[in-house]
């Protein structure tokens, strides 16, 4: 076992409610600006203990998720040491194989790897996001009839376990500021979706 790492991804996207990716469809407007976020709550690659470690990645998708040729910006957490970072962006990059790298070979490009501070909050199925001066978004979760989160599962494209549940919502901020890299993004009310992750390569 090269890695097993477990905790919260939020994703949050210029797609309207519901992000067509997870269904495998094409993203509402044809290409689709992302932010997959990754809190790593317990983990170890290779002997690393990566536990606390956070990750994100800002994605340009030029169309369908699945046909891939993402164009990538990562942000690796500044509380992270040198060992841990390469430990994480190996497992992250697809090097160590695994269900990780089945979502890895989806990025065609690596425009640049930057290190922040990254602020990962989740109470409940709301969550919030921080990436220094670069990112900034909130999750709000969609309410069923009974009173509890709406759910998907099984989806064609769920970065987790397969039955595992992810929380759909919308987010009140989503606000990108990396006119670098040709993302600027200010948006309120799109898609934010939630869910557990927990891989083993």
């Amino acid at each position: 076992m090269a890695y097993h790492v477990k905790g919260n991804m939020v994703e949050i996207c210029t797609c309207k409610i519901m992000c067509p990716c997870w269904l495998g469809e094409d993203p509402d407007g044809g290409t689709c600006d992302g932010v997959l976020a990754w809190q790593i709550d317990e983990g170890a690659v290779e002997g690393v203990d990566v536990s606390g470690v956070n990750l994100v990645i800002l994605a340009h998708l030029p169309g369908n998720a699945l046909q891939g040729n993402w164009r990538a910006v990562l942000y690796m957490d500044d509380g992270a040491s040198a060992q841990q970072e390469e430990a994480v962006l190996n497992v992250f990059s697809g090097k160590l194989g695994g269900p990780i790298a089945d979502l890895a070979q989806l990025i065609g490009e690596v425009a640049a790897v930057h290190r922040a501070p990254i602020a990962f909050a989740t109470q409940g199925v709301n969550g919030s996001l921080r990436v220094g001066q670069a990112i900034e978004a909130d999750m709000v979760p969609f309410t069923g009839a009974s009173g509890n989160p709406t759910v998907i599962q099984d989806t064609v494209f769920l970065p987790s376990p397969p039955g595992t549940p992810a929380y759909i919502g919308k987010a009140p901020t989503y606000r990108v500021n990396v006119p670098e890299h040709g993302f600027s993004i200010d948006l309120q009310g799109h898609n934010a979706v939630q869910t557990r992750f927990d891989f083993t390569g």
